[in-house]
Formats: structure tokens, sequence, C-alpha cells
């Protein structure tokens, strides 16, 4: 047997461990001090081999659909640590838990070595000693900015010292004019603790907004109130409000998580200076159950991720999990000082995990009294989706005779589409087939910076549905696929108004379901999003093929050169890259003059 014989030959050494199906789909991701005292305590061995009746729900789950175990040793606990994070992100086992809120977030910070210092914005620590940090913000961050430069005369932007005379921003009285006028230090640094006080305290910062906005209403210009509105309300939305104002300037990243039968939501919240300037939360299906230990581990593991944070502060945690210690070994090697992560048991410090966990139950009974536009269930259910969609990422090119070749992603997530994480291609590739090769190749080789679906969606029939399995699998990554064909008549894809018999298939299966069918309109929807987002990407590619078409044309060289041109080298800006010699190639050396000329 396979799986006994290897987990019989396994060394007693660090290592991260993978168990896959039958089908050599990947199902769990796990790292261990001793990889062979760890992965024998999945399993009994007698009267033959099964799984541990000691295991949770899940774990048991997994082991019963385990047919192979792979290993990869390592040097020490803390690279098997490290290695395991980075393979979940990148291939998203079914078993494993998979925060994809792992972007970092950023920092107002200001350099106090600048003559006339102003605020910037930062998402890591900078080289300069003398710099202050407020922060970090889940949302908010440049609305704050903005709103301190609109409030307090400070140095606009950067370029404004080096020009040396006073420009528009002092003639509206935005700018105290150090560029010319000669401002003293303690003048300037008068705008600088009324800046700061507004960085600290938002309570104020919004009333002066509020302030602003009213007097743009009454004035009637309305477009500006409105403006300020959104901008108040975006400053609110990271806000977590409390009574709690601790006497002293302390510093903690609290996490801390609830759940129901179905989601998990993580909370963190940042107190800085005695006062909680921020917080975020996110939702994570629980499709087979999870283990609070390891999700524990994801939360910081994720948000720390690999770099230093500009302000390192206490972390505060509701629960004690497994492997605590290793973390914080962990956190200590990423912020060069010693991490401390605890669990309080009373004063203050409690109160924060309390707070955190408050705000979880209630985001969490709000999830379940919202509507479910889309019944994920039920798509999952028909299709036999291994996981409930959360996130989905949908796919569509479009070019003209092979002119202006593009392909667009588009990303679907709590039923609404998140236009940030949309992502445009220029392709090369001649053909469909090739294109949409070439598009999920490069998204695959992107798991590891932004994290896999749950889903794929394909504009196209069986023959891209097959492509795709083919892509993730010889990647090791195992997410669902469905595409979504336009059914043809007489050879031709046929598409009339309320009549979109459009075939969806599946890995097991195809579908031909009723016009009015709520699964069906919902993959309508996602499908012709991308498609929009790929033809408004194609126009606009071909708007400038055109105009450098036009331009090449007016040196002499005619359409039906630049067309030789653009089937071999697929841009302009590959064109331009291009040596004379590799230009003579295709045309006369007469005319890879002329275009290399033009470029220059």
């Amino acid at each position: 047997m396979q799986l006994l014989d290897t987990i019989q030959q396994l060394p007693q050494t660090p290592g991260v461990y993978q168990y896959f199906d039958i089908h050599q789909n990947l199902l769990y991701i796990g790292k261990a001090k001793n990889l062979s005292k760890r992965v024998k305590s999945y399993f009994n061995f007698t009267p033959e081999l099964k799984p541990n009746s000691n295991l949770g729900i899940r774990i048991a789950k997994m082991i019963s659909q385990a047919h192979s175990l792979h290993y990869i040793v390592v040097n020490s606990e803390h690279d098997a640590l490290i290695l395991e994070n980075s393979l979940i992100k990148q291939l998203s086992p079914k078993y494993n838990i998979l925060l994809r809120d792992d972007k970092t977030y950023p920092y107002i910070f200001l350099d106090h070595s600048q003559k006339y210092p102003r605020f910037d914005i930062t998402r890591k620590v900078l080289p300069s000693t003398d710099i202050s940090y407020y922060g970090p913000y889940s949302v908010g961050a440049r609305d704050i900015l903005d709103s301190i430069y609109e409030l307090c005369k400070l140095v606009q932007k950067k370029s404004c010292l080096s020009s040396k005379k006073l420009c528009l921003y002092y003639q509206i009285d935005k700018c105290l004019g150090p560029c010319e006028l000669p401002i003293t230090q303690e003048r300037y640094k008068e705008e600088l603790s009324f800046a700061h006080e507004l960085i600290e305290n938002k309570k104020k910062l919004l009333k002066f907004l509020d302030e602003k906005m009213q007097f743009y209403a009454e004035e009637m210009r309305f477009e500006e109130a409105a403006q300020l509105r959104d901008r108040i309300q975006r400053i609110e939305k990271s806000q977590i409000y409390s009574d709690i104002d601790f006497a002293s300037v302390a510093n903690y990243d609290i996490f801390a998580f609830a759940n129901n039968e179905k989601r998990a939501v993580v909370v963190r919240m940042f107190m800085r200076q005695g006062k909680i300037i921020s917080s975020t939360h996110n939702f994570i299906p629980l499709n087979d159950g999870y283990d609070e230990d390891e999700l524990y581990q994801r939360i910081l593991l994720d948000f720390y991720a690999t770099e230093k944070p500009p302000i390192i502060a206490p972390i505060l945690v509701h629960k004690k999990f497994e492997e605590i210690e290793l973390i914080e070994e962990h956190l200590t090697t990423l912020f060069g000082k010693t991490a401390n992560i605890s669990v309080p048991q009373r004063g203050e410090r409690k109160q924060l995990i309390e707070l955190a966990l408050l705000n979880a139950n209630e985001l969490l009974q709000q999830d379940k009294n919202k509507k479910n536009p889309d019944n994920l269930e039920a798509i999952q259910e028909l299709f036999l989706l291994q996981k409930i969609p959360s996130r989905v990422e949908i796919f569509d090119n479009s070019h003209m005779s092979g002119v202006a070749t593009v392909g667009a992603m588009v990303v679907y997530e709590e039923a609404a589409f998140d236009k940030k994480s949309y992502r445009i291609y220029h392709l090369e590739a001649r053909d469909e087939y090739g294109q949409m090769r070439e598009m999920l190749t490069r998204r695959v080789e992107s798991f590891a910076k932004n994290s896999p679906p749950d889903l794929w969606i394909l504009d196209g029939g069986s023959t891209l549905l097959k492509l795709a399995y083919e892509i993730l699998f010889s990647y090791g990554i195992n997410i669902d696929v469905i595409a979504i064909a336009k059914e043809k008549v007489d050879a031709k894809a046929h598409r009339a108004k309320g009549k979109a018999n459009d075939i969806i298939h599946t890995k097991e299966d195809s579908f031909k379901l009723k016009n009015s069918d709520p699964r069906l309109l919902w993959v309508q929807k996602l499908r012709d999003e991308a498609h929009r987002s790929a033809i408004t990407f194609h126009k606009k590619t071909k708007l400038k093929l055109d105009q450098e078409s036009h331009l090449l044309s007016l040196h002499g060289i005619s359409m039906a050169k630049i067309k030789k041109l653009l089937n071999h080298f697929g841009t302009f800006e590959c064109v331009k890259n291009s040596s004379l010699e590799e230009i003579s190639s295709v045309l006369n050396i007469k005319d890879a003059n002329v275009i290399k000329k033009y470029y220059k």
C-alpha cells in the first residue's frame, strides 16, 4: 500500500507533509518537528491502516480520503512553519484554512529629519531613524491624510519646496509657503501639532469635516459636500467605538474570532496610545469545520507576513493555542526584538479581548440576518463543488482578427464584484485556446502573492474546462472550475435576448438549465461582467494601437507592414524594445531604420 509504505519510511526530522486523494488532488498540508511521529499520530495501524479514533471530524474525514503522502525535509521546525504557510497560500488545499486578507495595512508617517516635514503613507519600515508612524489603518488612511491637508497649512506636495516659488496652495490658504517665505520652525510646528492632534483624535477630525461639509451644502456646492460625506463614512468605517481609554499610552494588536455552523469571522483591532484607532474583519467559510489552533496560527502568520511592521505592539489573543511558542519565536525573528503573545485574564487588556469577541459575535449575527441573493449552497450542490464558492474568479478574452488581444479576470466575493482585485492581461497567443492557456498560467503563477479563489468560471466550453484542470493539476493546485458556453445553432454561437440558452460544463457533467433558473442567471451575471471588462480593455488597447499605427504610417510604414510587425512581435511595445536586426528580419533594413529612428 503506497500510503503505508511512505509512512513507514518517514524520517524523524522537521518537515512539511502533504496528503493527496486517489486522483492526486491535494487534501491537506501540515508541518512537523518530527515527520515520522506527527504523521503516525493520524493513524491506527492494527488490524489495518485507518484514521486514529482521537481525530476531530474534519481531519478524520480528510484521512479517510487520503491515498498518498508526499513530504519535504527542512532544517528546523521554524523553516517548516514558513514553508507550510507559503504552500497553503499557493495551493489552497481542501482541508486547510485559507485567509485571503493577507494585504499589508498602510501607516501614515512623518519624517522629522526634513526641514519642513510632511505626512505621507507607507506600508513598510522606512530607512530613516527619525520617523513617527501612525496606524495601521484598515481603511481610510488616504482619507485621513487628505483631510489633514485640507485642514492644516502644511507643505502639500513633495515637489513644492523644490520650486522655490509660491503656488496655488498658498493662494487658497492651504500652505504657509515656506518655499519662498521665511516661515519659522516654531510656526510650522504649530501646524504639525494640529495635524498630529487630528490624526490621534478621530472625533475631532470628523467634527471639522462635518462642519466643512455643512458649509459646502449651505453654499450649494453639493458635489464637494458629497465627497466629504463619503470621506467621513470611510473614516468612520474602520472604527470600533469603545469607552475603553487607557490612562497609559499603551499599544496592542488584538486578534479574536467567533464562529457558527457555516462561517467564522476574524476581528483585528489596533490600540495606539491608549485608544483603538482602527479595526478590520473578514469571514471564512467553514466547509468541513475548522481547528481553532490552526486558525490562530494562520491569522498571525498572514497578518505579519514576512516584513517587520512599522509599529511593533504586544499581541493579545482570546485563548492559548497550540504552538504559540513557535509563532512567538517566528515573530521575534521577524521583528528583530522579542515578540509577546498573551491571553489576558483580567483588567483592561481582558476588556479589549471581550470587545473584540463582542464585535465578532455581532458580525456573525448580522451575517446570519443578511439576505443571501446568490444561494451559493444550491450552486455548490448542483455543480458538485468542493467548497461553497465565496470567492470566484471569472476569465474572458477579446480581440479583433488577432489584433489588440487582451484578457480580463474579474473577481466576485461576498455577493459583490471586487473591482480592486480585477486584473487585465496583454496576450500574445493568436488562438482563443492559447490565449486562455496564457492567461490562466499567468494567474496560477501569481498564487504565491494572491491566493487562489474557491472557483474559476471560464467563458468557453468543455475544451477550455479541460485545459484549466490540466494547468491546475500541473501546478499541484486543486480548485473547482466551471465553463459556460453559448448554445450553438447551425454551428454558430446563439444568444438572442431572453433566450440565453447557455450550457454550463463542470468536471462531472454538463447542464442546460431553464432560462429563468437562478443558478444559470448567477453564472451568466459573472460571465457577462468578465466579458464587459475584456471588451472595455480591448477597445482601449485597440485605440492605442490605431494611434500608434497612424503615427508609423506618417513615417512611411504601410498598414500591411505594420500588421506584419504585430503578427510577429505581438505589441508595439515589443517592436519598440526589439533590435534593428530583429526588425529587419521581418521587414527590410530601410524600414527597420525608420522604425528605430521613430522610437528614439
